[in-house]
């Protein structure tokens, strides 16, 4: 017998021994046909409950008012179509058709097409997720980049076929052509969020300083309905969008439209265009400005320059001629000059002859004698203090004590105290003085042989020198007297050489 006719009421009461035996699949199958021949194809409104979607892109979720529920499912085939994400909260309006699990005996809706149940339902799931993700701190000020000047490289992820790409591209060649790198994605539908945000990860990941890493990022799209635009409401695109390193201009819809990416981005453009037109400045205009400061600076260095001219002429006109004041000193340095020529040789020759006299003069025998005689007279000075002092002390406490023996004992005591004291003040003084004289004789001692070392006329011999001497051994010092003598003695510092004039 086939499922669908089964009669689970076709014997009596009283007969139950005689009832038909079904087996479980038989019974679960018989209801599966019963349910989806009553019902077919139903619309059911309802809020979305533990909404999960599977590994295998199926989606399984409950549908739930205020009084029942209902499980659903959706397979993958139908969940790329839906045009947007669902997530717990939302209420939408579904389609399909009921049947039964008989895995687990319970009954569900397979659901073929879903919607949100109207535009307002979608507005306050983007609205609550607006604030969360404001309360998070993506949306701050703060965060916000700059967008740079003139780019190097622009990046676009955007849909590769379309107007949009070609409006840009169009766009950025007219005002300033630099080199565009396309990322290209899905701009609506499953997975177009996901691969929204894997693009802006993409290009940031790009090594700082590497030709392909762009100088900004225009995340566009063109418009469409809410359930068109919805992916990029996604929280994983507006993370992306937030927490990109490279400056981020969202163009998503027309100007009407707003998603949550563009409370993200660094700076929101109202369509693509004008998000090209941000990106780049007009190279004419650049141009234009170029050569306007180009002009200003040439005028301004000609005025300066004539100013300064005029500035030093005036000044030279003051100002007696180089020439004349040069003369004077170039006069008085020929003068100088020929005067040093002259005086120098002269002078130095005096100053040698001087030097040969003294050392002629000098009687190094008597002056090693007369500091022999120094020494001996300061041994012996010494020596006759060393024996006359304690004599003269012996005689002054004789005499006083001769003097003591008519005084009184008390008076004596004192007077002798003081006496003693001023024998030892003098002892004091003496060897003081006697000191001082000491130092005075070595000091004087120390001259006298560092002048004999100095006048030593050997010393003058050693820098090329020579001594004249004639035959008694009698310093020559003129030329005249040089003539007049027989025979002549040049010594040198290495030995005497004898000459006749």
């Amino acid at each position: 017998m086939p499922e669908s006719a089964i009669n689970f009421n076709q014997n009596p009461p009283g007969g139950g021994h005689n009832q038909p035996i079904y087996t479980v699949s038989e019974v679960s199958q018989s209801i599966k046909r019963t349910v989806e021949d009553r019902f077919g194809v139903v619309r059911i409104r309802g809020e979305i409950s533990g909404f999960k979607l599977h590994s295998s892109g199926h989606a399984y979720f409950t549908l739930k008012d205020e009084n029942a529920c209902i499980d659903a499912v959706c397979w993958k085939g139908n969940v790329s179509k839906l045009g947007f994400r669902p997530e717990d909260g939302l209420e939408v309006v579904s389609s399909g058709k009921i049947t039964t699990y008989p895995g687990r005996s319970k009954y569900q809706v397979v659901i073929e097409h879903m919607e949100p149940a109207g535009a307002g339902a979608l507005m306050a799931v983007l609205e609550k997720r607006r604030k969360a993700l404001e309360e998070e701190g993506l949306f701050a000020l703060a965060r916000k980049k700059a967008i740079p000047f003139l780019p190097r490289v622009v990046g676009v992820i955007t849909s590769p076929t379309g107007a949009v790409i070609r409006d840009i591209l169009h766009r950025i060649t007219d005002r300033f052509p630099v080199h565009v790198i396309v990322w290209p994605v899905a701009v609506q539908g499953e997975g177009a969020a996901e691969q929204v945000a894997r693009a802006i990860h993409g290009f940031n990941n790009v090594a700082v300083g590497h030709a392909h890493r762009p100088d900004v990022i225009i995340v566009a799209r063109g418009g469409g309905s809410i359930e068109d635009l919805w992916a990029f409401n996604e929280e994983i695109v507006v993370r992306a969008a937030s927490g990109s390193a490279i400056p981020l201009i969202s163009a998503v819809g027309h100007e009407t439209d707003t998603t949550l990416i563009d409370f993200a981005s660094d700076r929101r453009a109202p369509t693509p265009t004008a998000a090209a037109e941000m990106a780049v400045p007009v190279r004419e205009e650049l141009w234009a400005a170029t050569k306007q400061l180009d002009a200003r600076l040439a005028a301004v260095m000609v005025r300066g320059l004539a100013q300064r001219e005029e500035m030093i002429a005036a000044l030279a006109r003051g100002l007696p001629k180089p020439g004349q004041l040069l003369q004077t000193a170039m006069q008085r340095l020929d003068d100088w000059e020929e005067r040093l020529q002259a005086a120098l040789p002269a002078a130095l020759a005096r100053k040698e002859q001087a030097l040969v006299l003294a050392a002629a003069h000098l009687k190094p025998q008597l002056l090693l004698s007369e500091i022999s005689g120094y020494v001996q007279r300061v041994g012996e000075l010494q020596e006759r203090m060393s024996v006359s002092l304690p004599a003269q002390i012996t005689r002054k406490a004789e005499a006083l004590a001769g003097v003591a023996k008519g005084l009184r004992p008390q008076a004596l005591v004192a007077d002798m105290d003081k006496a003693g004291q001023r024998v030892m003040e003098l002892q004091q003084r003496m060897a003081v003085a006697f000191e001082h004289l000491l130092e005075r004789r070595m000091e004087k001692l120390s001259h006298m042989v560092t002048q004999l070392e100095n006048l030593n006329y050997k010393k003058v011999l050693e820098r090329g020198f020579a001594l004249v001497k004639n035959a008694q051994g009698h310093v020559v010092s003129a030329a005249a007297q040089a003539r007049q003598e027989s025979e002549l003695t040049l010594v040198f510092k290495d030995g005497e050489v004898i000459t006749r004039p």
